[in-house]
């Protein structure tokens, strides 16, 4: 029986939640979710998770920070100046946004905190900090196609 080894490409269903039961993630409802093992598309925990499954296992990972969405990075936390905002905008506490450095690049932010002529921005991953539990059921594994060098 084939098992997940590095350089598959997986479908897996999942339920991703905290290690307080707070439910982040599912796949309940869609299409299994497609991955290469392996090559980084997904976080350290998860692609280290599946290997070693074959089709129909079902397992529980329990994923560290570090292996995770990393902790919580002071540097990605700015004080942005209020009136640098549209002026038909409302900053809210809560609030997604779409930030662009001076580089071009976008990145989203959460409105963390609002400080009279400030507004606090944290653009860590919202998982950022957190273990994760993932429940896992490998639904198929397509192998790493070969190549053939004369």
């Amino acid at each position: 029986m084939q098992l997940v080894k590095a350089g598959d490409t997986v479908k897996v269903h999942y339920h991703g939640r905290l290690t307080d039961g707070t439910v982040f993630d599912s796949s309940e409802g869609r299409d299994p979710f497609q991955f290469e093992v392996g090559k980084g598309e997904v976080i350290k925990g998860f692609d280290e998770g599946v290997l070693g499954m074959k089709v129909g296992d079902k397992k529980t990972v329990q994923i560290p920070v570090e292996d995770a969405y990393g902790p919580e990075d002071p540097k990605m936390i700015m004080d942005f100046p209020v009136d640098r905002f549209p002026r038909d905008m409302k900053p809210e506490v809560g609030m997604q946004l779409n930030m662009t450095n001076s580089s071009g690049h976008n990145f989203p932010v959460i409105i963390a905190e609002l400080k009279g002529d400030t507004v606090i921005l944290d653009a860590n991953h919202p998982l950022a900090g957190e273990d994760l539990i993932f429940d896992l059921e490998l639904v198929e594994i397509k192998g790493a196609s070969l190549i053939i060098m004369p």
